[in-house]
């Protein structure tokens, strides 16, 4: 045979054999990628303070009467996804916002879990997240119905590594209208009063729904007249023997053609665990959300009040805080903006500061 036609007897069935692989793969079911969802939020705000910062990051010098301020108070980047059916993967960081503290300006692991999700009966998650707490705790800032929800030292008063998270494992089944959370924790914490941080922490927490169910690990603060909520949840975290645990509630009802009516209530006592001196304390949240939509969303008034009795010695400590909010709800916790108004009353310090802010949140 001539070489040339050798040559392109061998190119030619090169060519037809490359054909034949190409179709035999493509009778191969190629499996598909896992979904991931990538997510991204935004909290800023305008504020001025008197006397003293209650919320913001901000502080009044010496000599000086008030500050002002404009804050990027947290960025966060959300991202989860499928390796399986009932196997998940959730990694979200935060932005701690701007400031002068040692925690300011830094971008911080928020949650690495790993969800192995079975029924609705069987989860567990591990790694860093949110330990069974109070309701405050497992809402977080973007999920509050109010502006300033940890300015009062009542909710979320629980040790933490990372903004509320700890590392460890939990369990949470949802059991009909019964909610039931349960975990096991590093302990080694930021703000925890207990001396040997190496035993380990124990965390619980039990949550009944009289209406509608909420499902799932987390809550929320409000759900703007979407769902009729009454709820009762009790919360308790143990490290060496030294405990706290809260009692807290949520009642929202949607009114017909009238708007939606939202109370929120706890009570907390922490018995060394956050702090040395053993404290207690209670707050009372309401909030009225218009019917009227006016241009791209309705308005909303809250009003929360809150009493924190500290037993320092040789006397005991009385905070109390009080706060007014005049929001715009343009998306739910999607888009929405908001006028707060702090007052700060502290009976050893004999101090009375104010703080006025405008704040911004967008998520998508």
């Amino acid at each position: 045979m001539d070489p040339r036609q050798a040559l392109l007897a061998a190119a030619l069935g090169a060519v037809l054999m490359a054909a034949s692989l190409g179709t035999a793969q493509a009778d191969v079911a190629v499996p598909a990628l896992p979904a991931i969802t990538v997510g991204v939020g935004l909290q800023t705000s305008l504020y001025d303070c008197d006397k003293a910062c209650i919320y913001s990051p901000s502080t009044v010098e010496p000599g000086e009467s008030n500050a002002q301020g404009v804050a990027v108070d947290s960025i966060r980047l959300y991202i989860n996804g499928s390796v399986t059916d009932t196997i998940k993967l959730t990694f979200n960081t935060e932005y701690t916002g701007t400031g002068s503290g040692p925690g300011a300006n830094k971008v911080e692991v928020l949650d690495a879990i790993g969800r192995f999700e079975f029924s609705p009966y069987f989860n567990i998650w591990g790694g860093r997240l949110l330990p069974p707490s109070d309701r405050a705790n497992l809402y977080g800032p973007y999920y509050a119905d109010d502006w300033a929800p940890y300015a009062d030292g009542v909710a979320d008063f629980y040790p933490d590594v990372a903004i509320g998270r700890d590392n460890g494992v939990a369990y949470w089944g949802d059991f009909g209208m019964l909610k039931v959370q349960a975990g096991v924790f590093d302990g080694e914490t930021l703000n925890s009063a207990v001396a040997d941080k190496s035993k380990l922490l124990y965390a619980g927490r039990l949550t009944y729904d009289f209406w509608e169910k909420e499902s799932g690990y987390y809550f929320n603060g409000t759900y703007y007249g979407e769902k009729d909520i009454l709820a009762l949840g009790v919360a308790a975290q143990d490290q060496d023997s030294k405990t706290t645990f809260s009692i807290d509630g949520l009642m929202e009802k949607k009114l017909a053609n009238l708007g939606a009516v939202t109370v929120e209530a706890e009570y907390m006592h922490d018995n060394g665990l956050t702090a040395t001196p053993s404290s207690n304390g209670w707050y009372v949240l309401g909030a009225y959300l218009f019917p009227q939509v006016i241009g791209i969303g309705k308005f909303q008034i809250l009003g929360k009040y809150s009493d924190k009795t500290i037993d320092a010695l040789p006397v005991e400590d009385k905070l109390k805080t009080a706060e007014f909010n005049l929001n715009y709800i343009i998306k739910s916790f999607n888009a929405r903006v908001g006028f707060y108004y702090l007052n700060q009353k502290d009976d050893l310090a004999d101090s009375s500061p104010n703080e006025f802010g405008l704040k911004l949140q967008l998520q998508m």
